[in-house]
């Protein structure tokens, strides 16, 4: 997006001008669910308490789109007529604004110029920062989240990217404590067998609920991908392609289970040996690479 593509009006009261990406920096709201018959993934936050708390604490809507950062953060400076809230929470994480110290999961009030620096997180992996007045990306199908699967959605930001913000709503007090999940050192995830389970030989299923997988350093927005041991089919050739949902543990085929995470295909063809509860997703997907993972595995879900 180029700085004329994003001009002030009355209505862009402010911009962000993007000086340092980070590894990976998107834009995120609430996703555009409903659109899987199109082969639309959801999309959105891929940690939605984190990215609901960051808007509630600027004064957005839940659903405004924010910054979600991956490993190392992100810097962008603020133009703007008067200055702008910021509040950054997910993975803890050093902000600074001009070189200056400024509080983690608080309201930050940034002035026109100033430097917003976000730093590598401490614990966890992806930081989520919110503008007052949200990130005003162009909407696509009602949802302005970058979705790496598909292409849909603004593209990760690039050094020299200028985004508008909406204007403003007014700032609630802040909270007198923010609630933070700390990064678990083992990532425990429920797991209920099906639809395809019974494409796996009976020591595949104690294997996967065993205790010897990793996060893998390849996982992204799309799965968590896994290291660890192969999960051995009892049946083999083609399965049809598939309905998938996130959360769904497809097992491609090396054996290694991958959860699908917000960015997955709503369609797939490897089998699903069973699926992880959504609510158990946002830890998934703050789980740093090398995290043991242990899949507390349960009678087959009720379709």
């Amino acid at each position: 997006m180029s700085t004329e593509d994003t001009a002030e009006t009355p209505e862009t009261l402010a911009v962000l001008e993007v000086v340092r990406p980070g590894a990976l920096t998107t834009v995120q709201d609430a996703g555009r669910p409903g659109h899987a018959h199109l082969g639309v993934p959801r999309s959105g936050a891929l940690d939605p308490p984190a990215h609901r708390l960051a808007n509630r604490l600027v004064g957005n809507p839940a659903e405004a789109a924010v910054l979600e950062t991956t490993l190392d953060g992100v810097t962008v400076r603020v133009r703007a007529r008067t200055p702008v809230t910021v509040a950054v929470t997910g993975a803890p994480a050093p902000v600074r604004v001009d070189g200056r110290p400024a509080p983690w999961g608080a309201p930050v009030r940034v002035a026109d110029g100033a430097l917003l620096d976000i730093g590598r997180p401490t614990a966890g992996i992806r930081t989520y920062v919110a503008f007052a007045g949200g990130v005003c990306a162009e909407p696509v199908l009602g949802s302005r989240s970058t979705d790496l699967l598909s292409g849909l959605g603004p593209a990760p930001l690039a050094a020299g990217a200028v985004l508008p913000l909406g204007p403003p709503h007014a700032v609630p007090p802040a909270p007198d404590s923010v609630p933070w999940q700390a990064p678990p050192a083992e990532l425990v995830l429920p797991l209920f067998l099906g639809p395809r389970h019974d494409w796996f030989t009976g020591d595949a299923l104690r294997t996967l609920a065993g205790a010897g997988y990793r996060v893998s350093p390849s996982a992204n927005r799309i799965g968590l991908r896994t290291e660890g041991p192969a999960l051995t089919r009892s049946r083999h050739g083609e399965l049809p392609s598939e309905g998938m949902v996130s959360g769904a543990v497809q097992v491609p085929p090396d054996g290694l289970p991958v959860v699908f995470l917000a960015d997955h295909p709503v369609t797939g063809g490897y089998p699903v040996i069973g699926v992880v509860p959504e609510d158990h997703l946002p830890s998934a997907a703050q789980a740093v690479p090398g995290t043991p993972i242990r899949f507390d595995v349960r009678g087959p879900a009720r379709y």
